[in-house]
């Protein structure tokens, strides 16, 4: 199957819900209020894109290549991102509903989740050195064999992260955020 190419294009309020749109390379393009959700762009390429207040909800990303890839206040719910290509995978989200997404054994040292909902998605197994959740909500988020070394929660709520099952060394908190951390331990404050 040929694979079809855009370089530098703007795609405007495009609506592929639904559509089956793969094998696409995408290089150094914006998206804007363009509605992607449900779509297939298994084995397409992205590099250096910005997504601005798209709908990627439930998109498959099955061996998609993400390269310096940008997300801002966009619906990212149920995306599984562990489905994606792993070389080069760099992303960074801002303003994002992203819940229930899932990010399983991916490496993104140093990601930016800026002011993102993070309800419910999949952290296991995943690398998150120097990751910065500034102003996230963390409600049900799954931290198991999470690599934290380094990453700043400091502004993060609804934290629950078991200290005996991931790898927090360097990683900060709020005095709330390092309190929920001892909740397993029937340890009462105050």
């Amino acid at each position: 199957m040929e694979t079809h190419t855009h370089l530098a294009k703007t795609f405007e309020k495009v609506k592929w819900t639904g559509q089956h749109v793969p094998q696409r390379e995408f290089e150094e393009c914006t998206f804007t209020q363009c509605d992607l959700s449900q779509s297939d762009f298994s084995r397409s390429r992205f590099a250096e894109c910005t997504f601005v207040g798209c709908d990627l909800s439930m998109i498959k990303l099955t061996e998609v290549a993400l390269r310096e890839v940008t997300f801002k206040e966009c619906k990212l719910l149920g995306v599984d991102f562990s489905a994606c290509k792993e070389m080069l995978f760099s992303v960074s989200f801002d303003q994002c509903m992203m819940d229930h997404a899932v990010f399983h054994k991916r490496k993104m040292n140093g990601t930016k989740f800026i002011r993102c909902s993070l309800k419910g998605v999949d952290f296991e197994n995943a690398h998150l050195e120097n990751a910065v959740f500034e102003r996230c909500d963390l409600d049900r988020a799954v931290f198991v064999n999470t690599l934290l070394q380094k990453a700043d929660l400091s502004t993060a709520f609804n934290i629950a992260i078991d200290p005996d099952k991931n790898k927090l060394k360097g990683a900060k908190f709020s005095v709330e955020g390092a309190l929920a951390l001892l909740a397993k331990y029937g340890v009462v404050v105050g």
